[in-house]
């Protein structure tokens, strides 16, 4: 069994944000199933299915990002989840906007989602798909970036020209997922770590 879980911050006033991507492709990669994320579980929103024979739940935490491992947690014990078998989805600061890239282990890079995650899991060793939105443009005079500016960025819509971009990402991000749960990790970190649009 295999738990894919896409974080984010639930309700329409967040959907757009840069900070949903995770759950932004989590919903892409159930339409192309035909799947629909309408139990709940919890603290989650979940769906269990089956793909090319492979058992898998998918989940979207229903906390707010920094309190994603409370709806997490309680399906990695109920299904019995071993770490390689749990795949996050996360948005990345750290990644431009149009590329992705798949790792397993590796501690939180500042994310709240995944920090809360990795505290109510007590490891760090499952697998994380993570979405590049890119940094906030630096601010003129200093060339820095304030927490609050990455909060109001993060919490931001994508501008037309990245949300071009990211239409294009979710797809392929739904592909990277497929071929993590069909032919593995490494075959899928080696196919999509280079993607960049």
């Amino acid at each position: 069994m295999k738990l894919i879980v896409g974080v984010g911050n639930p309700g329409r006033g967040y959907a757009g944000n840069r900070h949903n991507a995770g759950f932004m492709c989590l919903a892409h990669f159930a339409r192309t199933h035909r799947i629909e994320l309408n139990k709940k579980h919890g603290k989650a929103r979940v769906a269990i299915a089956e793909i090319n024979g492979i058992k898998l739940v998918m989940a979207r935490p229903q906390t707010y990002m920094n309190l994603s491992g409370e709806a997490v947690k309680p399906l990695v014990k109920k299904f019995s989840i071993a770490p390689e078998d749990l795949l996050v989805i996360n948005d990345d600061l750290d990644l431009p906007a149009g590329k992705i890239r798949l790792r397993q282990n590796g501690g939180s890079g500042g994310h709240k989602g995944i920090e809360s995650i990795i505290s109510c899991l007590g490891y760090r060793d499952f697998i994380r798909l993570r979405i590049g939105i890119g940094r906030p443009p630096a601010e003129e005079s200093s060339g820095e970036i304030s927490e609050a500016d990455t909060i109001d960025y993060v919490l931001g819509n994508f501008t037309p020209e990245q949300k071009q971009i990211i239409d294009k990402v979710i797809p392929l991000a739904g592909e990277a997922i497929l071929c993590f749960l069909t032919e593995g990790l490494t075959t899928a970190m080696n196919r999509y770590n280079q993607s960049q649009l």
